[in-house]
């Protein structure tokens, strides 16, 4: 029987017995249902595209561990990092959409999309949302032989010697380097940008006066503020941080209306299918109310962020929009 003859007799019977028909139609959803339910039945990766010690490496560590106990197979964290996060980035996005390797985000992959135009990926397009997991205000701290004691103090230093002054970042696209280009153009300053490898590097940097300021994570940078190796001038949040509450935020310190966080999140790659992400989504949501881990980050200033994967879509778009406005006004490309 010829291709379109046997084409035929099949249409045909398929019309005859549509239950069969049904069947067949219904095979790749029912396939999709019965792997989610499953999922997971080996170790998922989760790869970090940061250094170790960082926000983003020890916030994956510990939902790892959380999804672990959950699910019953191991969550193994793996650090590729280089370029911003674009390398870890691109490496999550080419995955097998299976489930089996997950991205752990931050605003640098927001911020990448307009930064660093080169890449060789599209977040939106390569990667599907999972979940947001917490935020963290962040803390604008000097090295204790700058002579500015207070923001207002600093940045008339700094505007007495344009160009003179660096500050520290864990690298181009990092939301501590946008933010502070957000806490330039608001302020009106120039103090130049000195990119290291992670933030552990960029805050030895900053305690060690190779730079003059900072702004860092306040989970990461409390302990260091209470040794007093560095000095804390505000933080970056609405309200003031209950880990560090005598300090004034950048609002309230001489920059009207300056707020900028680190948040964190999960993604897949696109083409992971629907069912797995949303159980990994009601799995995060669930670690992320545990009591223990409520206290853990509120002793350290992190706030837990819940929302299903299509709202963490919107967020996403976003926030590529809002540092798209902000890479627009300092005019600076990643290299």
């Amino acid at each position: 029987m010829t291709g379109p003859r046997l084409a035929l007799a099949l249409a045909a019977t398929l019309l005859a017995t549509p239950i069969l028909a049904t069947q067949i139609l219904l095979t790749p959803i029912l396939l999709t249902q019965c792997l989610a339910q499953d999922y997971p039945v080996r170790p998922v990766r989760v790869i970090v595209p940061f250094g170790a010690g960082g926000p983003a490496d020890v916030t994956a560590r510990l939902i790892g561990n959380v999804l672990q106990e959950n699910f019953g197979q191991p969550f193994v964290v793996e650090n590729r990092t280089g370029a911003g996060g674009v390398i870890g980035t691109l490496e999550a996005a080419k995955s097998p959409p299976d489930g089996y390797t997950l991205l752990m985000m931050s605003n640098t992959q927001t911020a990448n999309e307009s930064l660093v135009p080169q890449r060789k990926y599209e977040l939106m397009r390569d990667l599907l949302p999972i979940a947001p997991v917490n935020y963290s205000d962040l803390v604008i701290v000097v090295h204790p032989s700058v002579p500015a004691k207070t923001l207002a103090e600093f940045i008339a230093l700094a505007k007495s010697q344009p160009g003179k002054l660096n500050y520290a970042s864990s690298g181009q696209g990092t939301p501590y380097h946008m933010a502070g280009e957000l806490f330039k153009t608001m302020a009106g300053i120039d103090v130049v940008h000195v990119p290291y490898r992670n933030s552990g590097e960029a805050r030895s940097g900053v305690i060690g006066g190779q730079v003059e300021m900072m702004i860092d994570a306040v989970p990461a940078m409390a302990p260091n503020i209470g040794e007093s190796q560095v000095r804390a001038l505000a933080t970056t949040g609405k309200t003031r941080s209950g880990v560090l509450p005598n300090v004034p935020t950048a609002s309230e310190a001489g920059v009207p209306g300056y707020e900028a966080t680190i948040w964190l999140g999960l993604m897949a790659p696109a083409g992971t299918p629907k069912p797995i992400i949303d159980k990994l989504n009601a799995a995060v949501n669930a670690a992320i109310k545990r009591p223990d881990i409520v206290k853990l980050w509120t002793e350290q200033g992190a706030v837990a962020m819940s929302m299903t994967s299509e709202e963490f879509d919107k967020y996403l778009r976003g926030d590529i929009v809002r540092w798209a406005e902000v890479v627009k006004k300092f005019g600076d490309k990643a290299q």
